[in-house]
């Protein structure tokens, strides 16, 4: 394959482009400044990916402020300490301010002049139009889990994507899925016969946020960097 053979790329947005780990991690300070826990924040956020994970599945109409907001109480007392109802709702509300990564809006800036930019996110309508604010790229078409009805990993966010997509004249064949998150994203991608292209910002340093996979998925390109993929693209 050469990346000339795709017309539109499709991007998980958080962990591939905005920096939800960072975003987390402060997301809940206040809770660890009140209770002075001391939990580090690779133990919290491997203990977050378990709690979203399972949330998303046991319920996959709720939208995602309000499903890190029911969340964060089972969170907080696995990690050693209960929460208050505001730190909750807080936690819940911080999406928006989650920060992109540095590379990733002028990445996005090079590879619009070579494909359609398409998103499939986590995430509801009202958070990802602020997070897009950030990341300041027209994206041509965007599926959120709150059109969809279900949280990636689910077959039916993918099968939607492709569904419409094909709808406007782009086959499955000529779209490569980019993503950080092998959980959500690069184990289904592959078996729906996705392209992917892998975007591992942790470089093998374990899970973080994402719940950890039994085995490791096929990626067809691994780049460390959003601005390592973009200089691929323009080198190919």
């Amino acid at each position: 394959m050469n990346f000339k053979d795709f017309e539109a790329l499709s991007f998980d947005c958080y962990g591939t482009l905005i920096d939800w780990e960072t975003g987390i991690w402060k997301g809940m300070q206040p809770w660890l400044l009140r209770t002075d826990i001391g939990i580090d924040r690779d133990t919290a956020l491997a203990a977050f990916g378990e709690v979203e994970s399972a949330a998303q599945a046991a319920t996959p109409a709720k939208l995602y402020p309000r499903l890190l907001a029911d969340l964060f109480p089972d969170l907080a007392l696995r990690l050693g300490a209960e929460a208050t109802p505001e730190e909750a709702a807080a936690f819940g509300g911080s999406v928006p301010q989650w920060p992109p990564f540095p590379d990733s809006a002028a990445a996005l800036v090079q590879l619009k002049r070579h494909f359609k930019l398409v998103i499939l996110s986590n995430v509801d309508v009202a958070s990802f139009c602020e997070s897009a604010k950030r990341l300041e790229a027209p994206f041509d078409y965007v599926f959120t889990a709150q059109e969809i009805g279900s949280y990636k990993p689910n077959p039916t966010n993918f099968t939607h994507m492709a569904n419409r997509l094909a709808e406007v004249g782009i086959a499955k064949d000529k779209v490569l899925h980019v993503a950080q998150s092998l959980f959500h994203d690069h184990q289904e991608a592959t078996r729906q016969g996705f392209a992917t292209c892998w975007i591992d910002r942790r470089e093998g340093a374990g899970g973080g946020a994402t719940k950890a996979v039994s085995d490791q998925p096929k990626t067809d390109w691994t780049f460390p960097t959003m601005q390592a993929f973009a200089a691929a693209v323009e080198m190919s």
